[in-house]
């Protein structure tokens, strides 16, 4: 039996992103999985927790009622504040609490071959791709997301942001967010890009150094010349890129052909000379960068380039990530996007720049911190990428309760957007902003729909086209 379950788990934030998977993740493996989330009490995406209750997850109000026992673990990721029920009643009956990061370090090391993917931007998209070439590969791997892979989406996953496999392979995304990037002893990382985030370039150079430095073969972007500068001598490698020659692995720049959600490239090994022809059904140059990555990821476990171009040819995408929802019947297109850093932004929004018709781009702040830390540099980017035809509306940053400091919030991003000499509004509630959207709306748009931590900016979405038509 396996030691992780051997006792009950509690997760304080069940429905979240990072949390869900671990939690199927765990149950997977036979451990006895309960749970709780704000979402649920605040009746926001009901169908995602009766799912994990006809899956066998006992779900609780979050008023403590669901700690009961000192064998229980809580899980719960720093964010979470000592004064939530389960932490109160954790602390009075002894319960050994977990973080996220620590509980997914030990499932993730537990494996004889981890695929760490890390970097600032594209970590889910590359996950998703290398969990399906090396699912084709027959390799049965064990695969943590934090997003929806609609590979293994089916009427029994319907959220299947991870996949329990038995084939000693786990590949997961790790977080340089919090610093628990260093809790990971990879077989192989995966390094995509480096860029200011949640903490300061000389951190991240460090995190990511070190984070190369300790597997035992890496993969790297020489696209990006953060990236390049941190590829180890001592470490055997797997070097990737679009436009850098220099890497084993890239494509032939006349050979990009680029739709509106589609994009295709030959690939090259130049270690051998062999070239493969690569059709991804997701748009962007940046997507064809996160195939290269994932091929290089596979490869470094030991599947062949052609093996892993071949089976990106199925890769059906993530939710959330450049997600058409659909085409009304006058021609407008909406776009449900997780883009909410500048570097994701820029991606999304120069993925529908490269193809005509106009921008309608709504973006929800993921927080008040986020937005005081990245919001000058997100601003720039929408004026920069946006033309004057086009238009960015923003409500205020999602906020689900607590503590946090909400004096600064999106008017400034606004104001910031505006000086810039992008075109932008303000406007407070999200339901107003869709009437907004709805008034203005003409045939031949794209409305883009982006924003982090809320899961119902996808039947947003989803509303936003019905109400199109």
């Amino acid at each position: 039996m396996n030691e992780l379950t051997t006792h009950p788990w509690f997760f304080c934030g069940i429905g979240g992103s990072g949390m869900l998977p671990l939690a199927l993740i765990l149950k997977g493996q036979g451990a006895v999985v309960a749970g709780s989330d704000r979402s649920r009490d605040q009746g926001r995406t009901p169908e995602k927790f009766a799912w994990l209750e006809e899956l066998g997850f006992t779900l609780f109000p979050q008023d403590g009622s669901g700690i009961s026992s000192a064998n229980q673990v809580l899980v719960a990721s720093a964010a979470v504040e000592d004064t939530v029920p389960e932490m109160v009643r954790a602390r009075e009956l002894g319960c050994a609490r977990m973080s996220r990061a620590e509980l997914l370090a030990r499932l993730f090391n537990a494996d004889t071959c981890g695929i760490a993917i890390g970097g600032t931007s594209g970590k889910s998209t590359v996950t998703g791709m290398t969990g399906w070439i090396m699912t084709q590969a027959g390799r049965d791997p064990t695969i943590m997301n934090g997003a929806v892979m609609k590979n293994f989406v089916s009427d029994s996953a319907p959220f299947a942001s991870a996949r329990v496999g038995q084939g000693g392979v786990f590949v997961s995304e790790v977080d340089e967010s919090d610093g628990s990037i260093a809790l990971y002893r990879p077989r192989v990382a995966v390094l995509l890009n480096v860029s200011l985030d949640h903490k300061s370039m000389e951190e991240l150079r460090e995190l990511f150094g070190d984070f190369l430095g300790i597997a035992d073969i890496c993969a790297v972007n020489l696209d990006d010349p953060e990236a390049a500068a941190l590829l180890p001598d001592s470490t055997p490698h797997v070097t990737f890129a679009v436009s850098n020659p220099a890497a084993q692995i890239g494509v032939f720049a006349d050979s990009i052909s680029e739709g509106a959600f589609h994009i295709s490239a030959t690939v090259i090994d130049r270690r051998d000379g062999y070239s493969h022809p690569l059709v991804l059904d997701v748009p962007g140059r940046h997507n064809l960068s996160n195939a290269l990555a994932a091929i290089a990821a596979a490869n470094a476990a030991g599947v062949p380039v052609r093996d892993a171009v071949d089976a990106l040819s199925s890769y059906a995408g993530l939710a959330r990530r450049f997600d058409v929802i659909g085409t009304s019947a006058s021609g407008i297109t909406v776009i449900d996007d997780f883009g909410h850093n500048p570097e994701k932004c820029a991606a999304t929004l120069a993925t529908l720049k490269a193809n005509p018709g106009r921008v309608i781009a709504f973006f929800q702040p993921h927080g008040y911190g986020p937005l005081r830390q990245m919001g000058r540099e997100l601003a720039e980017v929408f004026a920069r990428l946006l033309g004057p035809e086009d238009v960015t509306i923003l409500c205020d940053p999602v906020y689900f309760g607590g503590t946090v400091d909400r004096s600064e919030g999106s008017e400034r991003i606004i104001k910031l957007i505006a000086e810039a000499g992008g075109r932008a509004e303000y406007v407070p509630l999200r339901e107003v902003c869709a009437d907004r959207i709805v008034q203005i709306a003409r045939p031949g748009d794209r409305i883009v729909v982006m924003g982090a931590r809320d899961d119902t900016l996808t039947q947003f979405a989803r509303d936003l086209l019905n109400r199109l038509g």
